[in-house]
């Protein structure tokens, strides 16, 4: 392909931005990335944002590439046939290649009253919005999160550590990602904190009230403010644009992680499902698939042959309150092992990749290219295994 080519990215997340930038590598790349607001987001500070410790947000000149040209819209509207996205406040953008990187959000909680009476924490506007209800909450308001994975443990101890009556519903184990022993360390501090701790299989959250948790076995909870943690879900840009998704909403595609349906559309990120095994959802993950998505995009633009995605992770790191968190460490193929850190050198560890992963971004806006990650070689042998028992069942 000669003369410029156009490449939309849609979303300026962890992926997107990372996408956005490792594309002009190529000055023939004209890169265009739309977001809905004006400012990058740490989504990984959120429960600080509730906590009053940071505003996650980052301006974008500190981690876009100055070629990227930002346009603040949301698409609402994916024409694969025109090559085009439409926008919200009205018009559309084309494109010859387009990198879908929606992201995740909230997840439609399924029970009974949380979608009115409980409160997101998955977006900046849910966050803030959740900082205002506690800030006028009395100070011995009884505060219950639902959900434990590392957002609900998040949020349990910054609140604790603040002061509030805190109990934190696991629905099933605390922490389910972390291995047995670094379990024992998170359940520990969040009992210094007073944090109560409801997991097993009585621990299912059956409806939710404006002023009450029931869960089964009717039992209840006094909960003035509830904070609903419990999944994600993503956008449905994909599906209502006739693109093929997974069951939760993400698009489907192969292992270079270019559509099942369209060649110039390629995804990133939470949104992303290669081979429907999409990867754990994390900015860990993020920033190696927007990398990826880039190259592939930069691959078929060059006529070089595709690489399949080869993601390997280190582990998981949860904050626990300001002086106290744990990096759990794990294997390349995402499964914990009893190696962790915790205490004030898990917190600073934690910090420092916030910080680090912020600084990837403004590193490849300044050298494109220069991300690189852990690789693994046993997603093949999962792969091999999926498709194996696809066709036992044919």
């Amino acid at each position: 392909m000669t003369g410029n080519v156009d490449v939309v990215v849609v979303g300026g997340g962890y992926a997107g931005v990372m996408a956005a930038n490792r594309l002009t590598q190529r000055d023939d790349v004209a890169v265009t990335l739309i977001n809905p607001r004006r400012t990058f987001v740490e989504r990984i500070r959120l429960h600080q944002v509730v906590g009053g410790s940071d505003d996650a947000v980052v301006d974008y000149r500190e981690v876009l590439a100055e070629r990227v040209r930002l346009v603040v819209d949301t698409v609402t509207r994916i024409d694969a046939a025109e090559r085009s996205v439409t926008l919200a406040a009205g018009g559309t953008v084309g494109y010859d290649y387009l990198i879908y990187a929606v992201g995740s959000g909230t997840a439609d909680p399924g029970v009974p009253g949380a979608a009115e009476f409980a409160y997101p924490i998955a977006s900046l506007e849910e966050a803030q919005r959740l900082r205002l209800v506690v800030d006028t909450a009395p100070a011995t308001a009884p505060v219950t999160v639902v959900g434990a994975g590392p957002t609900g443990i998040e949020i349990a101890a910054e609140l604790a550590e603040a002061g509030r009556t805190v109990t934190l519903v696991c629905g099933g184990v605390l922490g389910p990602y972390l291995h047995s022993r670094g379990r024992r360390s998170v359940a520990k501090r969040l009992a210094r904190f007073g944090v109560t701790v409801l997991d097993g299989p009585g621990a299912k959250v059956t409806a939710v009230t404006r002023d009450a948790v029931r869960l089964g076995g009717r039992r209840e909870l006094s909960s003035q403010v509830t904070i609903w943690t419990a999944g994600f879900g993503v956008p449905d840009l994909a599906g209502r644009s006739g693109l093929s998704i997974d069951a939760l909403g993400r698009l489907l595609t192969d292992e270079t992680l270019t559509s099942v349906d369209d060649v110039r559309i390629v995804a990133a990120g939470d949104s992303a499902a290669p081979s429907d095994l999409p990867f754990r959802m994390s900015c860990q993950a993020a920033t190696r698939i927007g990398a990826h998505a880039a190259d592939t995009v930069l691959a078929r633009i060059a006529g070089e042959r595709l690489a399949p995605i080869n993601l390997g992770f280190f582990g998981q790191c949860i904050s626990l309150g300001r002086r106290a968190g744990i990096f759990q460490f794990g294997s390349k193929d995402d499964t914990a092992n009893g190696l962790y850190i915790g205490g004030g050198p898990g917190a600073k560890l934690k910090e420092f990749v916030c910080k680090h992963t912020v600084k990837h971004l403004a590193d490849e806006a300044r050298k494109p290219g220069s991300l690189t990650w852990v690789k693994d070689d046993k997603r093949q042998e999962l792969l091999r295994v999926k498709r194996g028992e696809a066709l036992a069942t044919r």
